[in-house]
């Protein structure tokens, strides 16, 4: 006659809860992996600007267009200006914020906010994930980037607001594919006086076939680079009028 102890029956109905308990954690898991997000812009709204840079800064604000992105139909941030798909996963585009102008001796005050442009970010279409763009010497009121493929193109000023470089960036790289400087403090403090947003130089161009962007800040600083990978080449045309210039 067959005698089966219980505490035998125990230890076997503790195995099967154990194996029942990571079958559902690991469906858990490939459940939660594989729920796709939802991301989309929702409607434009006009608000108010004031960038309070440079010289001479006017108390004048400017019109700025701007709309929400959201992922799974919450607000993650807010966003100006067209997007830019990078893959089919991932596009970039710039932020816009408010922050809080109040002054220290306002503190018992409702908050004064303000909208402020920022820089770029990069969303994940899978995961939601939205992150920042490291745009090296980018600034959020002269700078107008132009993009291609995972490259930056602009012109970028440099911390003391003496210099402008033509710059290319790529996107999770930290140093910048190209940086050359075009200007030095008489460009940059026309440019301040000026007041004029995304100033800097004019918008760069991108061609392809090979990969090429051409910089022109004026006239007589006109260059184009031809892009391969992470190293960039004067194209020949350039090279041949510097030297005839010599």
């Amino acid at each position: 006659m067959l005698r089966i102890s219980c505490s035998s029956i125990s230890h076997s109905r503790g195995r099967i809860a154990l194996l029942f308990a990571v079958i559902v954690i690991l469906v858990s898991a490939a459940f939660a992996i594989s729920k796709p997000h939802v991301i989309a812009f929702g409607k434009w709204t006009s608000v108010q600007w004031l960038p309070e840079v440079g010289v001479g800064a006017s108390d004048k604000p400017l019109t700025l267009k701007i709309r929400p992105l959201l992922v799974d139909a919450r607000v993650k941030e807010f966003t100006f200006g067209p997007a830019h798909d990078v893959t089919e996963r991932l596009f970039v585009v710039r932020r816009a914020l408010r922050v809080n102008d109040s002054l220290p001796s306002e503190s018992t005050s409702p908050p004064h906010w303000q909208w402020q442009r920022g820089g770029w970010l990069l969303v994940d279409r899978v995961t939601g994930h939205i992150s920042p763009v490291n745009l090296p010497e980018f600034d959020v009121f002269y700078s107008a980037a132009s993009w291609y493929r995972d490259y930056a193109a602009y012109c970028g000023v440099s911390e003391d607001g003496k210099q402008i470089f033509a710059v290319v960036a790529q996107i999770n790289r930290r140093k910048p594919v190209l940086k050359w400087l075009i200007g030095e403090e008489k460009a940059a403090a026309e440019i301040q006086q000026g007041q004029n947003p995304d100033s800097a130089c004019r918008l760069p161009d991108w061609q392809r076939s090979p990969a090429r962007v051409t910089f022109e800040a004026n006239p007589s600083t006109k260059r184009t680079y031809v892009i391969r990978g992470h190293s960039v080449d004067l194209s020949s045309g350039e090279e041949e009028d510097e030297e005839a210039a010599k």
